[in-house]
């Protein structure tokens, strides 16, 4: 008998993806399964993930679940052997492009009760109440799966061991206390000592509560979140669960992720042999219709365009950048905030030929931006990880990021001034103001004038350990510290392959 694990969360790649939570649940579920550990993924039926999803099979039917009659339909997660389920209901069946809110960007009136449908759902299913074998644990990912180990203490499912991880501790998903017996929250759990949280429900509460293990993806942001500044309310409540919050870096898909063999971008490289990058470069110049300079600082911009993520910093500090360095080029690939989408698009008419945006999201371009830009800039407000540093880093794209969360951990500093600090990566810079991010981005034209730092800068950025080799053993441990007494033995992790590589970093 292998371990099993059930993985709920609100997406997953290929079938839904709004943010790096996607890459992450699929990617850790196909390590987990590299272990021996039988780890499945559990999402909504949105209609793009049912059209993704391939052949599907109706395994259950379940009809005393919050938003009505609903469906459990069962298949394998597109090019892997992941066990998938999908739970379908009439309410997201509704979702289109973005499964949380709506074309106007307003969040989806019924996302509580869609949520709290997919969390009965999955208690149904650790319940042994479905023709799914029970889970020995139940990996509850933020607050879309918040309310699973409130639910499963409910009904006293002690035999199914729970851990919630954070991803974002400030989406939190907080709603009208008057839903709650829509929601099948008993009176039990609506005061302070429950899901109460400002005189509201809150499903992030109700996981940090009563989750065996609280996990979250960093050791920085771990720390961060247990301070006023970045617990957004919730840190008293994760202080008082401190001796149960572990952190657990996330990893990266090396096969997905791997400028050596990527049949996305111009020309495949590696830390050895460079020379497929400058392809890269003309390819991406040539993508979004900039010149083709071989010499110009390409920067590239390629996350979501939100306040959180500095939108509103990058759109001051661009100007003064352009205007100083005659020869850089800026790309910009993302969505958000229509204000700032608008904003990006006005500045590529101003600096046309110099400024390109692309507003959305694709893989192809995705994987050209990480392969032929010199730098990406990722400011960011606070970040839990901070996935697409360690892309472009893959790909020898030096990160300019905000020394918030996971990017202290991963990113290395050159340091701000005379010779390179030892096994330099990026650059990191503090504050939040337009000069904070234009002294940052000068450092990095600077180290970008030195052509013997930038590549050693670059060697040691593609060189660093980024898979999920170490985060796929931290969950494995965790499990089996959760998991009834019968089945912790399942979760001992395969000894591993002898390696002469130090660790990027520790982990739980």
């Amino acid at each position: 008998m292998n371990a099993r694990v059930l993985i709920v969360a609100s997406e997953a790649i290929p079938l839904i993806k709004t943010g790096g939570l996607a890459d992450v649940i699929t990617a850790l579920a196909k390590a987990l399964r590299e272990r021996g550990v039988d780890a499945s993924v559990m999402i909504p039926a949105y209609p793009a993930a049912m059209q993704r999803a391939g052949k599907l099979q109706e395994i259950a039917r379940l009809e005393d679940v919050p938003g009505g009659e609903a469906r459990l339909l069962a298949g394998v997660v597109p090019d892997t052997d992941i066990p998938l389920v999908l739970f379908q209901n009439a309410l997201f069946d509704r979702r289109t492009a973005n499964p949380y809110v709506d074309d106007t960007g307003a969040e989806f009136a019924d996302n509580a009760i869609c949520f709290a449908a997919l969390a009965h759902a999955a208690v149904r299913i650790c319940a042994g109440k479905t023709p799914l074998p029970k889970p020995h644990v139940v990996h509850a990912n933020d607050w879309h799966a918040g309310l699973i180990p409130a639910l499963l203490r409910l009904q006293n499912l002690g035999d199914v061991g729970s851990l919630l991880t954070i991803h974002n501790l400030a989406f939190q998903g907080n709603y009208p206390m008057d839903l709650a017996a829509q929601l099948g929250i008993p009176e039990s759990l609506r005061g302070a000592e429950g899901m109460e949280f400002w005189g509201n429900l809150s499903f992030l509460k109700a996981g940090i509560l009563f989750a065996d293990k609280v996990s979250t993806v960093s050791h920085s942001y771990a720390r961060e979140i247990l301070t006023p500044r970045f617990g957004h309310g919730m840190e008293g409540i994760l202080n008082g669960r401190r001796k149960d919050l572990v952190a657990i870096p996330n990893g990266v898909d090396t096969t997905f992720w791997n400028p050596d063999a990527d049949a996305l971008i111009a020309r495949t490289f590696n830390h050895e042999d460079m020379r497929g990058k400058s392809a890269c470069k003309r390819d991406l110049q040539q993508m979004f219709g900039l010149p083709l300079d071989p010499f110009a600082p390409l920067m590239a911009i390629g996350s979501r365009i939100t306040h959180q993520k500095m939108a509103d910093v990058a759109l001051s500090a661009l100007p003064t950048v352009l205007e100083q360095h005659e020869r850089a080029q800026v790309i910009v690939l993302g969505c958000g905030e229509r204000a700032y989408e608008q904003g990006f698009v006005d500045l590529a008419e101003r600096f046309k030929g110099r400024l390109a945006v692309h507003i959305g999201y694709d893989e192809r371009r995705a994987h050209a931006l990480h392969a032929g830009a010199d730098m990406l800039l990722h400011g960011t407000r606070f970040e839990p990880f901070g996935l697409t540093p360690l892309y472009s880093m893959r790909y020898g794209t030096v990160p300019i990021a905000s020394r918030v969360g996971g990017m202290i951990d991963s990113i290395v500093d050159a340091g701000a001034t005379g010779a390179m600090a030892p096994a330099a990566r990026g650059i990191l810079f503090d504050g939040e103001q337009t000069e904070d991010m234009v002294r940052a981005i000068g450092r990095a034209f600077e180290l970008y004038a030195r052509p013997i730092d930038w590549h050693a800068m670059q060697r040691e950025a593609m060189s660093a350990d980024f898979s999920w080799n170490g985060p796929a053993e931290s969950y494995a441990n965790v499990y089996a510290g959760i998991a009834p007494n019968n089945a912790r033995a399942l979760f001992q992790p395969v000894p591993p392959e002898t390696s002469t590589e130090a660790p990027l970093y520790m982990t739980a």
